[in-house]
């Protein structure tokens, strides 16, 4: 994005963007009282933050208690929303002001800032109806663009400065531009993690305010690809990523704390109470309540175990299936001289994790690797990457997030081509 592009931060149009979005809906206005709820309190008394990861207002309200801090959305929840037509009248309205203060922009460029006005029109909603902090996602054509990342969430803060956290992709891109965002004051939530030294490299170069653990997807890739039943995977890895984020707190006061997302089940509830943040699909929030589980919370489930129990056609270390918890002393030693750097940059961060042998935490897709990763969809195949994983060219983790973000931009097309129809 350059210098003089109408949609930076602190522009005419920018400001007039902000204005309509806030003129749609209001998120300053008092808020409902909802009730408190016991199970949810004494899963709060475990030190648990607890979050919906929804963007549906119906189906939030159905559970929405005192004990509820925040939503998430992303990509995928939004389009939902968009999908059901509820913003097709207000596609062409925001199209007209675009037009009318900034007509040089291209349709692709009013496009995707009208994605980001829908993003912040439903933040807006769920923030006003809810008294809730919002997590808003960025547009996924700006994954890799750390200007437009940056511009983009700064403008996502002046829209709301105590209610919006915004979100960013694991990329190198996304750690240079939510460094940047946290060093002006906006919360982030850095989404797409998959493993503990993911989540230790988040925390030491960008410093965000949360980081993810999609604990879910881990356990249907090792399900889906027959190497287990593929429980407690994603719950160990979570809780090893924790437990390294707690350390790197206490002694050296780093801010970001723990999210566990993509929970597909209310045990892992139970399995990880005390962990920093759940952010729960209401389903699972829902099966909690309906299966009185909050019964069986106790006190250090998550310094467990956690243990897996790998099937026959698994070889856990020469398939390198250890990489979701494991964390090795030189790579955190490798983060710490990252981090040093008086400035940071997508390239520098790739060229040093590959001259150290890491480079498979970003990998290099080679011909029509990148298209078939996306086309299987979110859980990558075991066999088809196996043998890239074994040479160390591609890992599990890395896989999962470019697979995660590959799905949530053919979400965001979809959401764009909704708005498409309606210019």
């Amino acid at each position: 994005m350059k210098d003089d592009d109408p949609r930076r931060p602190g522009t005419p149009l920018a400001a007039a963007v902000r204005d309509f979005c806030l003129s749609q809906k209001n998120a300053t206005g008092p808020a409902r009282s909802f009730p408190s709820n016991e199970a949810w309190r004494r899963l709060k008394e475990f030190g648990t933050e607890l979050w919906l990861d929804t963007g549906d207002l119906e189906e939030a309200e159905e559970l929405w208690c005192g004990e509820f801090s925040a939503l998430t959305t992303n990509n995928t929840l939004l389009n939902r929303e968009v999908q059901k037509g509820i913003y097709d009248a207000l596609v062409p309205e925001a199209d007209r002001l675009l037009r009318d203060r900034c007509g040089e922009l291209s349709e692709k460029e009013r496009i995707l800032e009208i994605a980001f006005i829908l993003n912040a029109v439903h933040g807006l909603e769920l923030a006003g109806r809810f008294g809730a902090k919002v997590s808003v996602e960025l547009h996924t054509d700006l994954a890799h663009d750390v200007e437009a990342s940056v511009a983009y969430g700064l403008r996502y803060h002046e829209i709301h400065r105590e209610g919006f956290i915004v979100k960013v992709p694991l990329t190198p891109s996304g750690l240079v531009a939510a460094r940047r965002l946290g060093d002006a004051g906006v919360p982030v939530n850095f989404t797409l993690g998959f493993s503990a030294r993911q989540n230790l490299l988040i925390a030491r170069l960008a410093r965000p305010r949360w980081s993810n653990v999609f604990m879910g997807r881990i356990n249907a890739f090792l399900a889906d690809g027959g190497l287990g039943d593929g429980r407690n995977a994603g719950e160990r890895a979570t809780a090893a990523s924790q437990a390294a984020l707690s350390e790197l707190r206490e002694r050296e006061g780093a801010p970001t704390r723990q999210i566990g997302a993509s929970m597909r089940g209310p045990s892992q509830i139970v399995d990880l109470a005390g962990l920093d943040v759940y952010t729960m699909p209401p389903k699972v929030a829902k099966a909690f309540l309906e299966q009185d589980l909050f019964e069986a919370l106790e006190k250090g489930r998550l310094e467990g175990d956690h243990d897996v129990d790998f099937g026959p056609s698994a070889d856990p270390l020469e398939d390198r299936l250890n990489v979701f918890w494991d964390i090795e002393p030189a790579f955190d030693s490798l983060c710490r001289d990252l981090a040093s750097r008086e400035e940071l940059d997508a390239a520098g961060i790739r060229e040093s994790l590959e001259a150290s042998g890491r480079g498979d935490l970003f990998p290099r897709f080679e011909g029509s690797e990148e298209e078939e990763l996306a086309a299987h969809g979110k859980i990558p195949s075991f066999e088809r990457w196996r043998e890239a994983v074994r040479k160390g060219r591609m890992s599990w983790d890395g896989l999962l997030t470019s697979a995660g973000l590959s799905s949530f931009a053919a979400d965001q097309e979809a959401l764009d081509k909704r708005i498409r129809e309606h210019l």
